[in-house]
């Protein structure tokens, strides 16, 4: 996960700072803001081996400089590499003759003081590639890290996505949102498309929550029972409304894992679903047409809007309207409720913004390298966008007021 932003520092000026500057202007020849900041790198490795001189003196219990019958000894340096925020330099770390010295302001096998594996993952998280994030730090820091490296590094949250994934929900929530990105990802040298189905959920408090990603399954009855079932072992166990597309086997697992869920098909998706081969001309005439049915006051209005739009299209169309009838039972839920509540079931404006940043990451890498790599930049991804979830959806309120009215004794006073 990234971290969070540190305050901004403010700089108070004291004599004892002013003599330090003074000082450092005398010592280097300072012309430009880069002169300070190899001032600073010097200043860094010197201070460091200063620091480590005092520690191997309270090791061996006695200064360089003195006389002392302890059998263990200064046994001269041994030089090591490592990475700063102002680049790489080399240090000339003490050592004894024992081998017992443990320095602690950088510890064995440390390699890096920069803080930089969370600037790592803050890059990755933004939807940058191991080699977009090699060349930055090489261009700001000045040392190159392999693309290994920095896929090490992000592998380190792995235990933190699998966490997450296992973390304990809520036991209701009014509305899911089940929807998918899909990804090319690379297996075996052969590119393959993958989907990643994002679950979102509406808390009690009206708060938008990702419950899961689940990335690869083929869509079946099978596979989103299986997901379904993972959500009640993490504590669900009520949902009053699940909003999809026309996942395959969704209803039949909706059924069988919550018997009392409500199934609404996603009305965006299903007018999307009806434009995909209409001509550009017709499109807008046609979109005003769809309205007609889904802003229906109720349901038999909604049927009379229906086979007038059919009559009126079919016979230039005549498969446009099919899904509309094959599927009716799934999409005319929302005609029981008032206009506001509907707005949170069949508008996908709750999951959208997450999609958007999602797919930044296609648009960034045209190919995933695995299916790891695409699940750690879905997840630091999600906890960039989810930062900003802070409020309640709007009318709350009303909506909250309304399900526990139509679904009477599921909801918490």
């Amino acid at each position: 996960m990234a971290r969070e932003k540190k305050p901004v520092h403010k700089v108070q000026m004291t004599d004892g700072k002013r003599n330090i500057i003074h000082q450092l202007l005398q010592e280097y020849d300072i012309q430009s803001a880069e002169d300070i900041q190899d001032a600073l790198k010097d200043l860094l490795g010197g201070t460091i081996k200063e620091m480590m001189e005092t520690e191997m003196d309270e090791h061996l219990g006695y200064g360089k400089s003195e006389r002392s019958d302890n059998d263990d000894y200064r046994n001269g340096y041994k030089s090591k590499r490592i990475n700063s925020s102002y680049g790489s330099m080399d240090l000339q770390i003490p050592q004894d003759r024992k081998s017992t010295f443990e320095p602690q302001v950088v510890k064995k096998r440390q390699k890096d003081i920069s803080d930089i594996d969370q600037k790592i993952i803050s890059m990755y998280a933004k939807g940058m590639t191991t080699r977009q994030i090699s060349d930055t730090l090489e261009d700001i820091y000045g040392f190159k890290a392999s693309e290994g490296f920095i896929s090490d590094v992000t592998d380190k949250i792995m235990p933190q996505i699998e966490d997450w994934q296992n973390r304990p929900l809520s036991e209701v929530y009014p509305v899911l949102y089940i929807d998918a990105i899909h990804y090319s990802v690379r297996d075996n040298g052969v590119i393959r498309k993958l989907a990643a189905y994002v679950i979102l959920g509406i808390n009690q408090d009206g708060r938008k929550e990702v419950l899961t990603i689940e990335v690869g399954e083929n869509e079946s009855s099978k596979y989103w029972l299986s997901v379904l079932n993972g959500l009640k072992n993490r504590g669900v166990k009520d949902i009053l409304i699940i909003c999809a597309d026309g996942l395959t086997g969704i209803k039949e697992a909706i059924a069988a894992a919550y018997p009392k869920t409500e199934y609404q098909r996603c009305i965006v998706h299903q007018v999307r679903y009806t434009m995909k081969y209409v001509s550009d001309k017709d499109r807008k005439p046609f979109c005003a047409d769809l309205k007609t049915i889904y802003h229906a006051a109720t349901e038999e209005k909604a049927l009379e809007a229906l086979e007038r739009v059919t009559e009126k299209w079919s016979e230039k169309y005549p498969n446009s309207m099919r899904s509309w009838k094959q599927n009716w039972d799934a999409l005319s839920p929302i005609f029981k409720f008032s206009a506001v509540v509907r707005k949170v079931i069949y508008t996908t404006n709750a999951i959208e913004s997450l999609n958007a940043t999602y797919r930044k990451l296609n648009r960034q890498r045209s190919v995933f390298p695995s299916d790891t790599a695409l699940l750690k930049a879905l997840y630091l991804s999600t906890f960039e966008a989810t930062k900003k979830w802070s409020m309640p959806i709007r009318n709350w309120g009303q909506v909250y007021g309304e399900l526990s009215i139509m679904y009477e004794g599921r909801l918490p006073e």
